[in-house]
This record gives structure tokens, C-alpha cells and sequence, in this order.
């Protein structure tokens, strides 16, 4: 569904990712690891389009989408979450993941609009507000909100935009102990969809563990290890480069 092809992207003289080729499938889960400024989050800027890549391509369900925009990307179903949440601050919960639904199904904001669809289109978000537990707080402000519901409502709005592709740059980020639950929960429950790709940043190895199918290593924009989840996380490149321990003279 998703590839990479050498992606490359070089800030001057420094390569942050470096001719990255991956390609990812339906039905499954990929966590993307590796150390600070190893290039995880670069990596996703290049494949949602916030970043042009120097070199290489970026596919999407066979076609070359590496010079089209967000916007255009987001259409075609890849869906990206930020470390950083993207929200209509000043507008309530339930307007901020309406919006997401009716930018899904391409309706503008005129009196010409069939009152059944828009009648729709506010269930579906009141819908999606309840399954990320906002429903309490539907009305209230989304700048209002603490850090760990503002994550929930902008995972709300990428499920709204019903992506093929979701992406989530460390998801769990400053959550709370009682939030993190509700987003992975989430999470398991877009992975059991067998026709969705999900792609995971994350630092958390616990969370790593119990949701990945696969585990890619990225190490000074290189891909430097992926397969199985526990083969992965065993093998001396990740426990040198990413855990910080040294391999052992039988490993190396």
C-alpha cells in the first residue's frame, strides 16, 4: 500500500534520511525506532509532504505521490498524527472533528447543503467524539482542553478523515498514565482492520512491543534493521545504536 523508494532528504551538508527504502502492507503495524536525530520523524514529514524529499519517491497505492501536497495526500488516505497536536484551538471538540468528517466527504460550507448530510456528518462526529472518551467535554473548547484529551480529539480527526494509512508520531507523548490506555486501545482496534496500514514513532518499548508487527531502526537516517518485533530488539545494531548497550564480543 505505502513505499519508500531511497528516500533521501539533505539539509545542507547533513543527510537526516538516507536513501530509505521500505515498503509497508495492509493489516499490518510498523513501529519506527531509533535514537534521537536519527531521523524518525523527518522520515515521516517526507512521506505525509510537510518535507520534499532531495532524492527518491514516495508511493501510494502504486502511485508516485512524492511531489503532491498534503492536502492532495490526505485524500488519497494517508493520515498523519503530530508529536505536536494540530487543532482549531478557538472552535469546540465536536466542530473540530466535524470538520475532519466533512472534509472527508467534500462538503462545503453553504446553504446549499442537503440538511440529511449535514444532520450525518455532526452524528458521525458526535460518534468519534464518545469513542475517544470526549463525549463530556464535546462542547468545550479545544484550547481548553488538557494535553492528554487535545491528543484523543486530533486522533478523533484522523480517524474522521477514514485514511487508509494512519500515521502516528509518538502518540502517547506527555499523556497521562490513565490516557495512554485510550489511545492504544484505539490503536488495536484500527490494527485489527485488516485493510489499514499503520505506521508508529515511538519511544516507548513496552508500547512498542505489545502492538508491532515489525520494527524498522532507523540510525543517522539509515535503515539499519528491520523484521520481527523481538528479532529486532535482540540484535546488537539496536541494542548498540538504540539502547544504548554495547554489544557483547559473541554478538559482535
Amino acid at each position: 500500500m505505502l513505499e519508500t523508494k531511497n528516500l533521501t532528504i539533505r539539509f545542507g551538508g547533513h543527510v537526516a534520511v538516507d536513501r530509505v527504502s521500505c515498503a509497508f502492507a495492509p493489516g499490518t503495524l510498523t513501529a519506527i525506532v531509533g535514537p534521537n536525530g536519527a531521523g524518525k520523524t523527518t522520515y515521516f514529514n517526507l512521506i505525509s509532504g510537510q518535507l520534499r524529499a532531495s532524492e527518491g519517491s514516495v508511493h501510494l497505492n502504486g502511485t508516485d505521490i512524492t511531489n503532491e501536497a498534503v492536502s492532495t495526500r490526505t485524500h488519497r488516505g494517508l493520515g498523519r498524527a503530530f508529536q505536536l497536536t494540530q487543532l482549531f484551538p478557538n472552535l469546540s471538540v465536536v466542530e473540530n472533528v466535524r470538520l475532519a468528517v466533512q472534509s472527508r466527504r467534500k462538503q462545503g460550507l453553504n446553504l446549499w447543503s442537503v440538511w440529511l448530510d449535514q444532520r450525518n456528518t455532526l452524528e458521525r462526529a458526535h460518534a468519534l467524539v464518545e469513542r475517544v472518551k470526549l463525549g463530556d467535554r464535546a462542547h468545550a473548547a479545544a484550547s481548553s482542553l488538557p494535553h492528554g484529551d487535545q491528543r484523543k480529539l486530533e486522533v478523533a480527526m484522523l480517524m474522521a478523515l477514514e485514511p487508509s494509512v494512519y500515521m502516528f508520531d509518538e502518540p502517547t507523548a506527555g499523556m497521562s498514565v490513565d490516557d495512554v490506555p485510550v489511545i492504544l486501545d484505539l490503536i488495536r482496534d484500527l490494527k485489527s482492520h485488516q485493510d489499514k496500514t499503520i505506521l508508529l514513532v515511538e519511544h516507548k518499548m513496552d508500547v512498542v512491543r505489545e502492538l508491532a508487527d515489525r520494527i524498522i531502526v532507523l540510525h543517522n537516517g539509515q535503515l539499519v534493521a528491520d523484521g520481527e518485533p523481538e528479532e529486532v530488539i535482540a540484535s546488537p545494531v539496536v541494542q548498540n545504536a538504540y539502547l544504548g548497550i554495547a554489544p557483547t564480543a559473541e554478538a559482535a
